[in-house]
């Protein structure tokens, strides 16, 4: 039994079918014709799978004898996170859920980090960016500021994951150039629709990604960029007065995470070299080969635990770079308030031109 295929327009999405009078397909919405042929061929790229990943994994370095023996290990009985810590720093509370840990033994470990990025901002600049990250909500309830408590306030190293990748390629996009001019009585505008390819190799450098299962993804992401040419050779040195994550997700399972960012950013690279165009949008994108090797870092970040009104809130700080991130509360009624004010304020500015027009 032969397969249907609906072919769809390549400029606004419509439904195409054949005409017997011009051999071509046709939009019945914006009257595109395109050659049956062509249709066929960016069908079957676009079902083309991605080529395997060339996976460079190497173990890193490993602890070595004396190293680890001031290093204690602390486990929440509540989420399961564990830190670790020297044992001059200890730990008393889950920096994730605020509830009490317990002491697991001393520490061991698979890897050690390759490098480290020392903590540049301290507890009174986390507590300082905080007031600032507050200041300018206009939505933000008014008793927020002076009702909302800092449970916890914890320096943590979090262990991030440095993919290196290599990439070939291909990155088809949407594109519109627009045609305006005017004649005594019309203004006119015609859009052409262009399918654009471009395509090549490009290489990416220390691409982050966090490997600790109780750190929200998009709370680290959020407070990137770190600047990795700060990083050092790891010593445990640094931790001193500071807790770090273990790493509880392996490198090979944050590989998909890897692909999209790496995806994401061949797309937006790509699509800039393509000029001329008034819009342009990326709609598919096929990484031929991709090479891959990482690096085991620790990265410095302030996680402030905070409560208001009973509802918990996680903000998160670049311990290096001093960015501020997290979620606050929405006042509801100062919204309305705004939105019925400026809606007002429209009505009566057209109410006013259609007067002034009505009287000319």
């Amino acid at each position: 039994m032969s397969e249907l295929i609906q072919y769809k327009c390549l400029c606004c999405g419509g439904a195409l079918t054949f005409r017997s009078e011009t051999q071509k397909m046709l939009c019945s919405y914006c009257d595109t014709e395109f050659e049956v042929e062509a249709l066929k061929k960016y069908d079957e790229q676009l079902k083309e799978e991605e080529s395997d990943i060339i996976w460079n994994f190497e173990t890193g370095k490993e602890w070595q004898a004396g190293e680890t023996d001031n290093m204690r290990v602390y486990m929440c009985q509540s989420c399961g996170g564990e830190v670790v810590a020297d044992e001059t720093t200890g730990a008393s509370e889950c920096p994730y859920c605020n509830n009490p840990v317990v002491m697991k033994g001393q520490f061991t470990g698979k890897l050690k980090p390759d490098l480290i990025i020392p903590f540049k901002y301290n507890k009174a600049a986390a507590k300082g960016g905080l007031k600032n990250h507050l200041i300018g909500k206009k939505f933000l309830p008014k008793v927020f500021k002076d009702e909302n408590h800092i449970d916890e306030l914890k320096g943590i190293y979090v262990p991030f994951w440095l993919f290196n990748a290599e990439v070939e390629a291909d990155v088809r996009c949407k594109a519109v150039k627009t045609k305006k001019w005017e004649d005594p009585m019309f203004k006119h505008s015609v859009s052409e629709h262009y399918s654009v390819t471009r395509g090549g190799s490009i290489s990416f450098e220390n691409v982050p990604i966090d490997g600790s299962e109780q750190m929200d993804n998009k709370l680290m992401e959020a407070i990137e960029p770190f600047d990795f040419k700060q990083a050092v050779e790891f010593q445990t040195a640094y931790l001193s007065g500071y807790l770090a994550d273990k790493y509880d997700v392996p490198a090979e399972e944050n590989l998909e995470r890897v692909k999209e960012r790496v995806k994401k950013s061949a797309e937006d690279s790509f699509k800039y070299t393509a000029q001329g165009y008034e819009v342009i949008l990326p709609e598919q994108t096929r990484i031929r080969s991709m090479k891959v090797d990482m690096k085991y870092a620790l990265c410095p970040v302030w996680i402030l635990n905070t409560t208001w009104r009973g509802q918990k809130f996680t903000f998160a700080m670049n311990g290096q770079t001093g960015k501020f991130v997290g979620d606050l509360p929405f006042d509801k009624k100062s919204y309305y308030k705004w939105y019925f004010l400026i809606s007002g304020i429209l009505s009566l500015i057209g109410i006013l031109f259609g007067t002034l027009y009505m009287m000319s």
